[in-house]
């Protein structure tokens, strides 16, 4: 795509420096070749809604966003960032949230330490992250750690 936005600007060039008419129409003296190419070509389809890009193309019914990839159906009502929300949910299926407090539900032994994390120990203000152990705490005693939340439950 990139190679045909030079030939473009480069035709457009062309035709301002030798005074040939563009698009049936004479060019005015002041006028840019970008200018004239955004006049021209400016594409009526909807910028993306997930990264706001205006490079946005047709691909069958669907748009697609070549910047983030993000594709999408423009007769679809569903929101884009609904798709992208994480849910944390502890052993027992409830929901996370960060500052929560959780009960730790069996003896975890802690990598390189003879430390254990004993069940039923409380974590107080947890942090959930985005990675392989979805929770970032401080216990008592230990330390900071991360915990994966199939080993708490909600306290």
């Amino acid at each position: 795509m990139a190679h045909a936005c030079v030939l473009v600007h480069r035709s457009l060039f062309q035709r301002e420096r030798s005074n040939i008419p563009a698009h049936g129409g004479r060019l005015a003296e002041r006028e840019s070749p970008c200018a004239i190419k955004e006049r021209s070509f400016m594409s009526t389809l909807p910028a993306c809604p997930k990264c706001s890009s205006q490079y946005t193309y047709e691909d069958g019914s669907l748009y697609v966003c070549p910047e983030c990839a993000h594709e999408w159906n423009p007769q679809s009502t569903v929101a884009a960032d609904d798709d992208d929300v994480k849910v944390y949910r502890d052993s027992a299926g409830n929901t996370l949230q960060d500052g929560d407090t959780v009960i730790v539900i069996k003896d975890l032994k802690l990598k390189g330490s003879n430390n254990v994390v004993k069940m039923g120990t409380k974590v107080k203000n947890i942090r959930l992250v985005d990675s392989d152990h979805d929770i970032d705490c401080k216990i008592d005693g230990i330390g900071p750690m991360s915990l994966k939340s199939e080993f708490v439950k909600k306290a």
